[in-house]
């Protein structure tokens, strides 16, 4: 069974051409930018990589493109679990699951409806499970189409399965983590927590990293907090706090200015994407972006950050 290292955990945007096709030369210059930056590792082929808006074939090539490509000492999760129906949902991971991938992860809104009971989500995520008996597992409370937290009976039922080693939390709420801290204790499920207010206040209870939107942006900044905050509380305290307002890009227009601020700190790619149209990322939305890296490049030095 894969060991799942604590840290920082992109989750990755997915680049494309100007013909639309995913832009390989960018993705793995983006694995490089992870690297340099401190990161854990990333997950691959999730809402951020626009995982709805790939087809069945591209998901398989870039999973394997990111696992082949991973620089030394990072991992990759991986998903594209995006079908509606068990049978379909098998088909998928059999197509894109590979070595070297550290867990397949699954979606709690895939195994069942908006209307329907944790019952139903547990035995279809049973069900999956059994079909896949040697695959590390992760879970990702994703919020498209709907966004399905995990109660405490269904994590109870990740850990009698033995299997998930990962869990995307993104219920931003400090009770219900340390809850499901309490429920995973000593199964060996990490959880990284994707809510930037909230980090600080999670990994004190034990969470095992950051994995969320904005470290597209400056993972170097989640990787110290992660790493320092216990041994230097202040600038724990202060940086937290930065990280917090600066998260709020998330809602301006993401990914394209995700795409758009790494395009800016050397990684080179277009900012199109099969989400939202990036002619509509207005010039003033760019300047708060320009500013945004600006705010962290002075986080870094304050930090005493060098990048090569």
């Amino acid at each position: 069974m894969h060991h799942i290292h604590n840290g920082v955990w992109p989750t990755m945007i997915t680049p494309f051409t100007d013909r639309n096709e995913i832009d390989y030369d960018a993705v793995e210059k983006l694995l490089m930018f992870y690297q340099r930056r401190g990161v854990a590792g990333v997950f691959a082929v999730c809402q951020s990589s626009e995982m709805f808006k790939l087809d069945l074939e591209e998901k398989k090539q870039l999973i394997r493109f990111v696992v082949e490509r991973l620089p030394d000492g990072m991992q990759a999760v991986v998903s594209g679990h995006t079908a509606d129906n068990l049978d379909d949902q098998a088909r998928e991971a059999e197509a894109v699951m590979c070595e070297g991938a550290a867990a397949y992860v699954v979606l709690p809104n895939r195994f069942a409806g908006e209307e329907e009971s944790d019952d139903r989500l547990i035995e279809n995520m049973e069900a999956f499970s059994a079909k896949f008996p040697d695959i590390p597992l992760g879970m990702y409370e994703c919020p498209y189409p709907y966004k399905r937290v995990l109660s405490p009976r269904v994590l109870r039922s990740c850990v009698d399965i033995g299997r998930f080693l990962f869990i995307k939390d993104t219920c931003s709420n400090v009770g219900q983590m340390a809850e499901k801290l309490s429920v995973i204790e000593g199964s060996g499920i990490k959880l990284f927590n994707a809510n930037s207010a909230t980090l600080l206040d999670s990994l004190k209870l034990g969470a095992s990293g950051y994995s969320g939107v904005m470290a597209n942006f400056h993972p170097q900044l989640y990787a110290w907090l992660c790493r320092n905050y216990a041994k230097e509380p202040g600038k724990a305290e202060r940086l937290q706090r930065l990280l917090g307002a600066c998260s709020m890009a998330e809602y301006q227009y993401y990914p394209v200015n995700a795409k758009y601020s790494l395009s800016l700190q050397g990684v080179t790619m277009a900012i199109d994407s099969r989400v939202l149209d990036a002619d509509l990322f207005a010039e003033s939305k760019r300047l708060e972006i320009r500013q945004l890296n600006e705010v962290a490049a002075w986080a870094g030095e304050m930090l005493q950050l060098v990048h090569s």
